[in-house]
């Protein structure tokens, strides 16, 4: 057999890092070694696995292919060296995710008091760091759930759909806007929105109902921390957009507005992703079943005509 545990770390260090320099800095290898490397293994296989692109290098057909394979392999790899290393320090399996929205992690204790209770031997290690993308986070053999929304469609993942929620706006009592039914693109041209994210891609707000209307607020601030956004828009600094059952403590006690996202809101679609396996582990599938549940959620005021809908 040609290929080799080396030959897949190989590869796989090439097309994340694109030079021989920075892929022998990842697999502690001078980029001469890793040149030889790889010159004796396309030589092997009769086949050239990568382009060289000006200063990167870029998988061929083959070099897909072999990448492909690699990284499943790997990652199988990986987990079975995690797995028997659990079991030789006496722990029957650990369960690693992560969630891409940040206020996600706001319910998740009780959730997870429940899931000590029914799976005790698991240790559960919550990878904040993933939060941005728990996709690739997942696919690189880093976490085992990725939680949020609306995930794109991949053949190397499975999607478990959990619940969905509403996206509403969140203003001070006496902002010119708390009082309406629903607000539209068009009035949050002239505010200043707080969000999580600095990238507009990454902000449901934008994708859903700004960038459509061709829309962008008077400011954009960047922050990261539910309690301070909060904070800042009880101030009356500014807006936000944040999941109903977010903020339902603050909206009860009068501290802050919820308003509608468009007549019919904004409703995201939450869900689980796993890697695609013959056989999910029953440890993974106990706490997509509890993620299910989903997060207590605010009620939004009627709007008129769902008033007169009704009655």
């Amino acid at each position: 057999m040609i290929l080799e545990v080396k030959h897949l770390q190989l590869v796989e260090a090439l097309a994340e890092f694109g030079t021989l320099t920075n892929a022998g800095k990842h697999l502690h290898l001078t980029q001469s070694a890793l040149s030889h490397q790889l010159v004796d293994l396309e030589r092997r296989l009769g086949t050239p696995l990568f382009h060289r692109v000006g200063r990167r290098l870029v998988p061929t057909a083959a070099g897909d292919q072999l990448l492909r394979s690699a990284t499943r392999t790997l990652n199988i790899l990986r987990r079975t060296e995690a797995t028997l290393e659990r079991i030789a320090n006496g722990r029957e399996a650990v369960l690693r995710f992560s969630t891409e929205c940040y206020t996600a992690y706001h319910w998740l204790s009780p959730l997870l008091a429940e899931y000590a209770r029914r799976c005790p031997k698991v240790e559960v290690q919550v990878v904040a760091e993933a939060t941005r993308r728990p996709i690739d986070a997942l696919l690189a053999g880093r976490i085992d759930i990725g939680v949020g929304v609306d995930f794109p469609e991949d053949d190397r993942v499975d999607l478990t759909p959990l619940f969905e929620d509403e996206l509403v706006l969140i203003t001070a009592p006496n902002h010119r806007l708390a009082s309406r039914d629903y607000v539209t693109a068009a009035d949050l041209a002239i505010e200043h929105l707080f969000a999580y994210a600095e990238s507009r891609a990454d902000i449901v707000l934008f994708r859903y109902l700004l960038d459509p209307a061709g829309v962008t607020p008077r400011r954009v601030s960047t922050i990261q921390l539910t309690e301070a956004i909060v904070e800042m828009v009880k101030a009356g600094l500014g807006v936000a957009a944040l999941a109903s059952w977010a903020i339902e403590p603050h909206v009860t006690a009068g501290a802050l507005a919820a308003v509608r996202l468009s007549p019919n809101g904004i409703h995201r679609r939450w869900q689980a992703a796993t890697l695609k396996q013959q056989a999910t582990p029953l440890h993974i599938r106990e706490f997509c079943r509890l993620l299910a549940a989903g997060p207590p959620r605010l009620i939004i005021p009627e709007t008129e005509v769902e008033r007169g809908a009704r009655a």
